[in-house]
């Protein structure tokens, strides 16, 4: 499945329709190089789900918790500053990811091993402002 973004604009529609496709599914890693998106399609995609929190990027707090329109967690989970498994561990990120809530991660890479087999894998790309997404399993 691929999702193409050639404006900012189309954002909030291409969220919706992600959701719509992968409706079954609450864990999504996201991979992809600095200023790919990654961090702006997470925010729309809470926006779809009705999070009207602030929405920043969790670098350095590793986890930022937003409630969706039901006051349900969502997890916005940021491992690009861990160092190795026993860090993201140690920062609770397993007990996020059973959580049963929505988990949206950047830079899964870091703790592969600790990733649920459900895990939604997202490769994002941009290229002259045109981002896409490809989301299957992990490649």
């Amino acid at each position: 499945m691929e999702f193409i973004l050639e404006h900012i604009g189309q954002l909030p529609v291409v969220a919706k329709k992600f959701l719509k496709e992968n409706f079954q599914k609450k864990i999504f890693a996201f991979h992809g190089e600095l200023g790919a998106g990654k961090t702006t399609f997470i925010k729309a995609v809470c926006e779809q789900l009705g999070v009207k929190d602030v929405m920043s990027s969790p670098s350095f707090s590793i986890v930022n918790e937003y409630r969706d329109k039901k006051n349900i967690p969502v997890y916005h989970i940021d491992l690009y500053r861990i160092k190795s498994i026993d860090e993201a561990m140690n920062a609770g990120v397993e007990e996020y990811l059973y959580s049963g809530n929505y988990c949206f991660i950047e830079w899964p890479e870091k703790a592969e091993e600790i990733l649920p087999s459900e895990t939604v894998h997202v490769y994002m790309t941009s290229d002259g402002g045109v981002r896409k997404l490809t989301v299957g399993s992990k490649e």
